[in-house]
């Protein structure tokens, strides 16, 4: 390889990381942000950012903002993460039918989006008294095994955030400090136990992980309040194996 065509890789290479470093940005500033902004946080010329954000416009993976604010994630990166969203389906469903065919318990997938867990599938136990959540429905974040897990998995000033936004929305008055400390367990861990808080009747535990693309997911077991405590060693167990499964999954698949 020559020595202009070794320069012309390298340029490539950077150009390439520093548009990843531009979508990541906008990714934490869904409202919008200028190119001013952009150059500020990436540390680059802004005649480079503009550059690059033409470059990415013409894919549609950054649009302006409509109602205004500058420049944000355009509808290809929506795409991009639908077709990932599936992938993760796919690549879970063994995991979730090998973890219910441990303990005969439900178990769930599901992932952070926003301000909520939305369930992406579900394997249901093989007990007669069983809990079941529909595909599609979206549970809140602190009082539940795999909110509480995903929140674990963010930086704690973001954690912080959507905690005090759900409690505000939802009229939760609690000790934030502890409740950190609580996710600081968690993280430790790697299991979230919720014992009744979130439905009375049904406790849960489970563990987050994430995809390729960062996005946070939770695999969960929700069980009967009244087997709970004698079953909660085995489930413990088997997520613990299925949480090695899956990291070691997702680190051959990356």
């Amino acid at each position: 390889m020559g020595e202009v065509e070794e320069q012309a890789n390298r340029n490539g290479i950077q150009v390439i990381a520093r548009a990843a470093a531009i979508l990541r940005v906008l990714k934490s500033e869904q409202a919008g942000m200028t190119l001013g902004r952009i150059a500020q946080k990436v540390d680059l010329p802004r005649s480079t950012v503009q550059r690059i954000v033409y470059a990415l416009q013409d894919e549609r993976l950054i649009i302006a903002n409509p109602t205004g604010g500058g420049l944000r994630l355009g509808p290809e990166v929506s795409a991009l993460a639908e077709g990932t969203r599936f992938n993760i389906v796919e690549t879970c469903r063994l995991f979730l039918s090998e973890l219910t065919h441990a303990t005969g318990e439900t178990a769930d997938l599901s992932v952070l989006r926003g301000a909520g867990m939305i369930f992406l599938d579900q394997v249901p136990g093989t007990q007669r008294l069983r809990t079941v959540s529909a595909v599609g429905d979206v549970f809140p974040l602190t009082t539940t095994a795999n909110g509480q897990a995903c929140l674990s998995l963010l930086p704690e000033d973001r954690a912080r955030e959507l905690i005090v936004d759900e409690w505000f929305r939802r009229g939760i008055e609690r000790d934030l400090d502890g409740y950190m400390r609580d996710i600081a367990r968690i993280r430790r861990h790697r299991l979230a136990h919720d014992l009744e808080t979130h439905t009375p009747g049904i406790a849960a535990i489970g563990f987050a992980f994430r995809d390729g693309v960062g996005d946070v997911h939770a695999i969960s077991v929700p069980i009967p309040a009244t087997r709970f405590q004698a079953v909660k060693p085995q489930v413990e167990q088997a997520l613990r194996k299925t949480a090695e499964a899956v990291d070691r999954q997702l680190n051959l698949g990356s």
